[in-house]
């Protein structure tokens, strides 16, 4: 195609930077070229910051990023950057901090106005034409006129931004106590929706780690009442609008109450936790539905997430045809077209009526009833219903592929092919006995070849990682995120196989970030590596999100390696940066989830549950058709050198170990007496 603009952009590699490569602003990616330029010509920076699936980050752009007035206001007067969140987080922490920190507000697009060295001034998320041409002017003839008073704003703007990330050591002695989180979920639960499940407000997130915490706690206390709430969670969200019914995957949030309305664009990292949880939940309750939802959330993410080497791409866009939602809406007569005489029982299956309603003649498919009570007001069969409901998803899938796509980020980031390599190998664990051995098999394939990947293609020469990989190229120096999920995808993945090499690359990816970013002084980690170029601060990321904070995830992974490699330094730092925030959990539960988990390793048992003999596999496959928290297995087939292993190796027998900080029940071949022995661990603390 012949372009009228072409800007810095062209050279680079991530789609949502390539996006706006024929704008007719000039935009710079981050890095020296467009520093330099700020400074030598004294202008002031926009930086502004999106990623390829965000909705309003491509109303913006066409609204005024495609403008040539607007450009020629932001061309004369701005060095304007644009930089892709997923690419450089490192830079989206720093002017999102800025932007909350003024607004009280963040979100994406984020537009940050700095002076020339980087030191914000200014900053929101989306702007209307109208609004921004006047925020351009007013900055531009300020910064002309009276630029003292924007050097003053920048230094206090700085000086807060770099007082938000100061970690107090807490030097008290003691111990965790059980106290502060009952106190935290009993804050928490104010917020609980009873009756469509998540939180009591709009927009709805799914949030992983919240549910996956939540679940745990409840099964440690017998609350059979907050185990009920997550299952109603999950039940409505697995049902909803949200969850992609015909392809598989989940919506990155739903944009009402009732799960109905997805905002559309799908993300690896959520579907990866999501696939976690669900597979905890499965083991928990033997759901049906959570199987249906792991099974097809891990082939939609085979389908169209996976790439020929065995990296998993970023996302998938809100958009397609310049609408959001438009690949995953149907009408009714194209849904009459395509089944035909099914098109009555896929109609009521789908709530193809007010319920599923959208807008302009369109429906969002959503469930709101159980398989089974469908299949009994139908006249069906469990076995009839799914194999008829199959056979629906099937040709609408296979219609929906000659749609429009929507666009593909088919950038692999290291940190959320992490998150999917414990995402496969938990589904991998839970769904043994139920899923054909294909299915099973193929979790295990694609989780190894997916950690192979890894650790080949994203590792660096020095033994660290690179966060992002294109076209055969990987790039940028890692980030804190990639080192803490691809270590705990390798401890699961060591879980599932028992093949110790996993376990060794994560102790050595862990020793590589206690050298590059650990911060001794806090006793946490920084986020970017000592190898980086400086920012205007260093931050740190401390509350947990929509993925878990990787200082969290750290602590979770320093326990369990301590444990694995009987390593007191790690155990004693996963402790300290549990104190170090203790003090802020009980007043916000879903910012701290992830590390309120690793707290109840210390507060209730903690099984390390070892398995050693020919049929360790088997015996561990039959273990995880139960849901075990607070738990982590070691095996081996043969004599093995780690700690929790030695000592318990008998030829020609199979035996289990229930161990609690290294005291052990006596062993046993049997599975059934293994899971008695750790209920009456559990009964005794409870004593």
């Amino acid at each position: 195609m012949n372009y009228q603009h072409t800007n810095a952009l062209i050279d680079e590699t991530s789609p949502y930077l390539l996006q706006h490569a024929h704008n007719p602003v000039n935009w710079y990616p981050w890095g020296e070229e467009a520093l330099e330029k700020a400074q030598e010509e004294n202008k002031l920076l926009l930086i502004s910051v999106g990623y390829s699936a965000c909705h309003w980050c491509h109303v913006m752009e066409r609204e005024s990023f495609e403008d040539t007035a607007v450009a020629k206001i932001m061309n004369e007067h701005f060095v304007s950057i644009k930089v892709d969140r997923e690419e450089r987080p490192d830079i989206d922490q720093v002017y999102m901090t800025a932007v909350q920190l003024m607004t009280q507000q963040g979100g994406w697009p984020l537009n940050c106005f700095a002076l020339p060295d980087g030191r914000p001034i200014y900053g929101g998320t989306y702007f209307r034409k109208e609004q921004w041409m006047k925020v351009l002017s007013t900055l531009a003839q300020g910064y002309e006129n009276e630029p003292e008073k924007y050097e003053d704003y920048a230094q206090k703007l700085t000086a807060g931004i770099q007082q938000s990330e100061l970690v107090q050591v807490n030097k008290k002695e003691g111990d965790f106590t059980m106290e502060m989180l009952d106190t935290m979920v009993l804050n928490w639960s104010k917020s609980f929706d009873h009756q469509e499940g998540g939180t009591n407000r709009a927009p709805k997130f799914p949030l992983p780690n919240n549910y996956e915490f939540l679940l745990q706690y409840a099964n440690l206390k017998k609350d059979q009442k907050l185990t009920d709430f997550v299952k109603l969670t999950l039940d409505k969200m697995a049902m909803g609008g949200i969850y992609d019914h015909v392809g598989g995957g989940f919506a990155r949030y739903s944009t009402d109450v009732k799960w109905k309305v997805p905002h559309f664009e799908k993300m690896l990292y959520d579907n990866a936790q999501l696939i976690s949880l669900y597979s905890k939940a499965y083991q928990l309750t033997k759901s049906p539905l959570y199987k249906k939802v792991i099974l097809e959330s891990v082939e939609w993410t085979e389908r169209e997430m996976m790439s020929m080497e065995g990296g998993f791409y970023a996302a998938l866009d809100a958009d397609s045809e310049g609408e959001e939602g438009k690949f995953y809406i149907w009408s009714k007569p194209e849904l009459k077209e395509i089944l035909g005489d099914d098109f009555e029982i896929a109609k009521d299956y789908f709530n193809v009526n007010t319920k599923g309603y959208w807008e302009h003649e369109n429906y969002i498919l959503l469930k709101d009833e159980d398989d089974s009570d469908f299949a009994e007001k139908h006249g069906l069969s469990i076995e009839a219903m799914d194999n008829e409901i199959k056979s629906i998803k099937e040709r609408l899938l296979i219609e929906r592929a000659k749609r429009v796509r929507p666009g593909l980020d088919d950038k692999i980031l290291t940190s959320w092919n992490g998150l999917m390599i414990k995402g496969l190998s938990d589904a991998y664990l839970a769904t043994n006995e139920s899923a054909s051995p294909a299915d099973r098999r193929s979790f295990l394939d694609m989780a190894i070849k997916n950690a192979n990947f890894i650790l080949t293609k994203m590792r660096r020469e020095d033994g660290g990682l690179w966060h992002s990989y294109k076209n055969g190229k990987s790039k940028i120096n890692g980030y804190l995120e990639d080192y803490c999920f691809v270590i705990e995808g390798l401890i699961a993945l060591y879980q599932a196989t028992f093949e110790e090499k996993w376990l060794n690359e994560a102790k050595a990816l862990t020793d590589y970030t206690i050298n590059h970013f650990y911060d001794s002084k806090s006793g946490m980690f920084f986020f970017t590596s000592d190898l980086d170029e400086q920012l205007i601060v260093r931050k740190m990321e401390i509350n947990d999100n929509v993925i878990p904070a990787s200082n969290s995830t750290m602590a979770k992974n320093l326990f369990l390696l301590g444990k694995y490699f009987d390593n007191e330094d790690y155990l004693k730092k996963s402790k300290q940066m549990l104190k170090n925030v203790e003090s802020n959990m009980s007043g916000y539960g879903p910012g701290y989830s992830n590390w309120a988990s690793t707290m109840l390793y210390h507060v209730k048992p903690f099984y390390e549950i070892a398995i050693t003999g020919t049929g360790a596999e088997k015996k561990l496959l039959e273990l995880n058709q139960n849901y075990i928290p607070n738990r982590l297995f070691v095996g081996a087939k043969r004599e093995s050198t780690l700690p929790l292993l030695k000592g318990k190796y008998q030829a020609n027998e199979t035996m289990i170990y229930v161990c609690v900080n290294k005291a052990c029940q006596l062993p046993t071949s049997d599975v059934n007496i293994a899971k008695t022995l750790i209920e009456y661990c559990q009964y005794h603390f409870l004593r």
